[in-house]
């Protein structure tokens, strides 16, 4: 893979004429991506979707739009160190400055919609919606056919690993709505970087897919502008790592200002992978912190002391993760490194031990529990309503008065965008569209929305 392919600044529907003609604006590609981004309505519902715990009162708590906003910092930080070490290889004489620029901005995007395509309800959102298509994919049926005997196979796999990454895509491929079909129209390199899993549902093994099937035009598109050719973009274990950094480390802070662990608690997991040859003690600078919070005589040195580390961590997280991409350069640059920047690299043992921490304290909790299961009522009773309507909508099935109601519940640039897609398609492809109608309909709901709209829809006050 080549930087000069790799930073492609082409869009879908190209650049109009006063883009073209407009010498005033000095901008980037990549920065106008930004923008467009931040205008958008999507990003601003990330402010009311869960990242840890949802429907939260408090101010403190991470939403998915505050996590965005910290993955695409740490993800810009990460491409400035990145590129620096670039910049110094010999072998590497056409990296320019102008290119490390575009990186950081690449990222910085990426990070802003690397979460874009997720559901109501976090990660949790997405098990629930794949665990009902699980369920009723074969209840599903129009005329004498059920959607099981419809569908194609991969249309099927698709479904059955629904997944916020490859909704992503879609989102801000086909149904963002600004002036035609393309989406956002961003340029290809920050849709290749955003894409963390090249795979569709039948080439998976059982982990996540990085595209539908109803959106394999954007990804080969892509994939061969960028020169990808199927395989991740460099950036794109950039931005993984930005993610994990982000999200590890903010679930401590976040576990901790909640409840769920104590500062004692939390010191003695940290000393248990204490070893003489670590080089960052993390159990001793939480300790040193504590004692510079007593000094200063803050009300809570044990918060100080937390929420500072989680910030000496970071940067610690960020430097090491540079220097294990600058150790697998040349495999990343030949599309055959099948690693992870965090797990290869020395941190490994503290992140892992970050992650556990966190399931054990937080998401295995019954407080999370009695959430999950409210969430599940809510998305099981959405999927019911809406995908169930949305089979019989624009086919020759008679549609009940409730069901037409329900779609016309639906965004009308929703059901533009399918009718778009569906144009000339075979039944079987209008049929998977229709099923994806409703998802896309679902997956741009916040949390209070879909919470509302549950309870207006079976008459609770």
């Amino acid at each position: 893979m080549r930087w000069e392919e790799l930073l492609s600044p082409k869009r879908a529907a190209g650049w109009n004429d006063k883009e073209e003609c407009s010498s005033s604006d000095l901008r980037s590609e990549f920065e106008k991506d930004y923008h467009r981004i931040i205008g958008s309505a999507s990003f601003r519902r990330l402010q009311d979707k869960t990242q840890v715990f949802p429907l939260d009162k408090s101010d403190f708590i991470r939403t998915r739009l505050t996590h965005s906003l910290e993955v695409a910092s740490f993800a810009k930080s990460l491409g400035q160190n990145v590129g620096e070490r670039i910049l110094a290889l010999d072998r590497e004489q056409h990296f320019t400055v102008r290119m490390k620029e575009d990186v950081c901005h690449i990222l910085e995007c990426a990070g802003l919609i690397h979460d874009i395509g997720n559901p109501p309800f976090g990660h949790f959102g997405e098990i629930a919606i794949r665990e009902w298509f699980e369920d009723n994919l074969s209840s599903l049926t129009l005329g004498k056919k059920s959607a099981s005997e419809i569908l194609s196979g991969q249309m099927k796999e698709d479904l059955y690993h629904f997944e916020g990454n490859a909704q992503a895509l879609r989102l801000v491929g086909k149904l963002h709505f600004l002036a035609d079909e393309h989406g956002m129209n961003l340029t290809y390199a920050l849709l290749s970087s955003m894409i963390k899993y090249p795979v569709n549902s039948l080439e998976t093994k059982g982990g996540k897919i990085g595209y539908y099937y109803a959106d394999k035009d954007i990804f080969d598109d892509v994939s061969r502008t960028t020169g990808t050719n199927g395989c991740r973009h460099p950036l794109s274990y950039l931005l993984e790592a930005a993610d994990d950094i982000a999200y590890k480390t903010a679930d401590i802070e976040d576990a901790f200002v909640k409840g769920f662990i104590g500062y004692q608690e939390f010191l003695d997991e940290l000393r248990a992978i204490h070893t003489d040859r670590d080089t960052w003690n993390a159990d001793e600078i939480l300790e040193i912190l504590l004692s510079k919070g007593k000094e200063l005589g803050v009300e809570s040195p044990q918060e100080y002391a937390v929420k500072n580390w989680t910030v000496r961590v970071q940067g610690y997280l960020i430097q090491e993760a540079a220097k294990t991409f600058m150790a697998h350069y040349e495999e990343i640059m030949a599309g055959i490194y099948k690693g992870n920047l965090i797990e290869d690299s020395s941190c490994a043992k503290l992140m892992g031990l970050l992650g556990d921490v966190a399931d054990r304290k937080v998401f295995c909790s019954s407080f999370i529990y009695r959430m999950e299961a409210t969430e599940s009522a809510v998305l099981t009773f959405l999927m019911n309503a809406f995908v169930r309507a949305a089979v019989k909508y624009d086919s020759k099935e008679r549609m009940s008065t409730v069901e037409k109601r329900m779609v016309s519940l639906i965004s009308e640039n929703y059901k533009n965008a399918y009718h778009r897609q569906a144009k000339g398609k075979e039944e079987d492809e209008k049929l998977y569209l229709r099923i994806l109608l409703a998802t896309d309909y679902i997956c741009g709901m916040t949390d209070s929305y879909a919470k509302r709209l549950y309870q207006e829809l079976n008459a609770m006050n």
